[in-house]
């Protein structure tokens, strides 16, 4: 009896852990099944959200799209200008318009300086060959036979005088015919630099000038970052190469400007100094033709009283000395 009773203890402690062990293998799913759907019963609500953004995030990117346009596709310097703003296309048409202006005043007066500086080196070769002021005017007569350039004016200014003032001092003379040469020479030098003090504005200015273009276009390109709220680089580039170009511009204008101004301080110099080797050989045939003069001057009452002793003085006839007397009878 209690064998029996033993075993079915053991039969009904079998039967409950096995009971127990389907039960919860039974309610294992349906505690699992919860989350799974719950799991996937969101996944539609979630769906829309998940496809609306695309769909509201479009009209914010499209607004983005129309300021692409605005980056110049064309970075070369022509595209730049085109795209640059109306100032900074102003200061470019500026720089540029200096730029053309330098260059033809190089053209212009390299021509001018050439002709003059050969025919002022021709002129006092020919006054350096000369033995007078008078042979000198002959070999700097033209055609016309009038005297030419600047050479010819110093000649032309030493003979007026000279001959205004035949009746004067030699002292005299010469600082009045130094004077006048040297009124000429400063003359001369002016109008052979009339136009040289344009390049030196344009070699000062020119940079600071591309400077305010470049400083513009920054400030534009800062405006377009605050505009368009966004940091890209892509946004502010174009807007730095326009300014900069503008710089650029602005050093192409002003470099040669620079170089030029000095090459032709140096050659106006060098003019100069031609006409004052001028004006020194017109002084020294001034100075002999004056002295000849004066001795000329005092050689003829010399010359005339040695003429005046070497002739001989006439007889004197009796005949014609004394009365004739008639003998008295």
């Amino acid at each position: 009896m209690p064998r029996i009773f033993r075993m079915m203890l053991v039969s009904a402690g079998l039967a409950a852990w096995l009971g127990f062990g389907l039960a919860a293998k039974a309610q294992a799913p349906a505690v699992q099944d919860p989350p799974a759907a719950t799991q996937t019963a969101p996944a539609p609500a979630q769906t829309p959200p998940v496809v609306a953004p695309p769909a509201a995030a479009s009209p914010a990117v499209l607004p983005a799209a129309p300021g692409l346009p605005v980056l110049p596709h064309d970075l070369s310097p022509w595209g730049m200008f085109m795209a640059a703003d109306i100032v900074v296309k102003a200061v470019m048409v500026g720089l540029a318009f200096a730029s053309v202006v330098t260059w033809t005043i190089w053209l212009a007066k390299a021509l001018e300086l050439a002709a003059a500086k050969a025919g002022a080196g021709r002129a006092v070769r020919r006054l350096e060959g000369a033995d007078s002021l008078e042979a000198a005017a002959r070999a700097l007569a033209g055609k016309r036979g009038r005297l030419r350039g600047a050479v010819g004016l110093l000649l032309a200014a030493t003979l007026t005088e000279t001959k205004r003032s035949g009746d004067l001092g030699e002292d005299g003379i010469k600082e009045r015919v130094a004077i006048a040469l040297s009124r000429i020479e400063a003359r001369a030098g002016r109008s052979m630099a009339r136009g040289t003090g344009l390049l030196a504005t344009i070699g000062s200015t020119a940079p600071f000038v591309g400077l305010f273009g470049t400083v513009w276009g920054i400030m534009n390109s800062f405006i377009g970052i605050s505009q368009a709220k966004t940091t890209n680089l892509a946004v502010v580039a174009p807007g730095i190469a326009e300014a900069l170009l503008a710089t650029a511009i602005g050093l192409v204008a002003a470099i040669p400007a620079v170089i030029i101004y000095n090459v032709f301080a140096r050659a106006i110099s060098g003019y100069r100094a031609t006409l004052s080797d001028a004006s020194g050989e017109i002084l020294r045939h001034l100075s002999r033709d004056l002295e000849r003069r004066q001795r000329a001057a005092t050689a003829m009452p010399r010359a005339a009283a040695q003429t005046a002793a070497v002739q001989p003085q006439k007889p004197v006839l009796a005949s014609a000395a004394a009365p004739s007397r008639v003998p008295a009878e």
